[in-house]
């Protein structure tokens, strides 16, 4: 950490002129967990927040080997040949024994990596629920603030839960390979109705045919599915990442989604919602921080957590127990 991003005055012109080294500077003090690190973040956040102008967001999941990487790519180069700036936030799967991450995203998209409009931040998941890293929301302010038009979120993929990323975009595509009938039948009926867009990848070769069929049975699924906005029906779009083909038809039903939203005024209002379910994480995040800092509360749930593995104790009387030490209630 450079020493003058203690005063983040200087370190919000930068990001705000666009300076890249200066907006990974910000993006790693946000994700320090530090306290003095976290004073600095909290007062840089605050003062950019009312200078960014908000940008598209956009969330991408899908299965290991549908070839998010590789969609995000063509996709963003798309994108920056129709006059936008696009940011990806890619978040890597930590490892659980030693929180480490792979961080590959940059080397998977090598291309958009060397584009003067492109920005991409590999960040670990940290074990994050949903598969999004804690300070993914505050990345997306900053990159805001420095002029990108479209965030991407990259998630660690189906298989963790991906509410909390479906929640803090406006926009979530899923991915999906064409391997119809077999493949629908594994898809969990929780992440089709989080979908907004369903992208049917890899339609090239011998498999164009197969994308076809597999995106006219993802249709039928999801008439039986309820859509997360009244106003929108998820549609099915089928793209080559690949051979480059497809890309407008996504783009285009991405600003047909914004556009349906923002004449209802239904855009604005889920913008408004995600910033207070944001509070409220934080919230809960600060909470749980506190009490596991907390020596008394510590020190019991030492105790009681050997108990409750021996079977000695109930885990919701050890749990009430611990808040009860940590809130000091007799």
């Amino acid at each position: 950490m450079n020493t003058e991003d203690k005063n983040p005055a200087e370190l919000i012109e930068q990001v705000l002129a666009g300076n890249r080294r200066a907006l990974a500077r910000a993006i790693t003090l946000i994700e320090s967990t530090r306290p003095d690190h976290r004073v600095t973040a909290e007062a840089l956040l605050h003062d950019i927040l009312p200078m960014r102008k908000p940008a598209l967001r956009l969330g991408i999941s899908g299965s290991p080997g549908v070839g998010k990487s590789t969609f995000i790519e063509a996709f963003g180069l798309h994108l920056i040949d129709a006059g936008e700036k696009v940011a990806v936030l890619a978040v890597d799967p930590s490892s659980k024994r030693t929180g480490g991450s792979i961080l590959g995203d940059k080397t998977r998209m090598e291309l958009l990596s060397k584009q003067a409009d492109a920005y991409i931040r590999p960040t670990p998941s940290g074990g994050s629920l949903g598969g999004v890293a804690r300070r993914t929301r505050e990345a997306m302010h900053l990159v805001e603030a420095a002029g990108y038009s479209v965030v991407i979120v990259e998630t660690v993929g189906v298989g963790q839960s991906e509410t909390t990323v479906a929640e803090m975009v406006d926009m979530f595509i899923l991915l999906l390979s064409p391997g119809g009938g077999d493949e629908l039948q594994g898809i969990k009926r929780g992440i089709m109705e989080l979908a907004d867009l369903v992208v049917v990848n890899k339609a090239d070769g011998e498999f164009v045919k197969a994308a076809r069929h597999a995106a006219s049975d993802y249709r039928s699924a999801l008439h039986l599915v309820r859509p997360r906005v009244a106003e929108w029906a998820p549609e099915v779009q089928v793209v080559s990442a690949l051979e480059n083909r497809g890309m407008d038809d996504v783009w285009h039903a991405a600003k047909r989604y914004q556009a349906t939203l923002q004449e209802t005024g239904t855009f604005d209002a889920r913008r408004a919602r995600q910033a207070t379910r944001w509070m409220w994480a934080e919230v809960e995040e600060n909470l749980l921080t506190a009490l596991k800092n907390d020596p008394e509360a510590g020190a019991l749930a030492v105790k009681l957590e050997q108990d409750v593995a021996d079977g000695a104790q109930s885990p919701a009387i050890a749990a009430k127990q611990i808040l009860a030490r940590f809130l000091k209630i007799s």
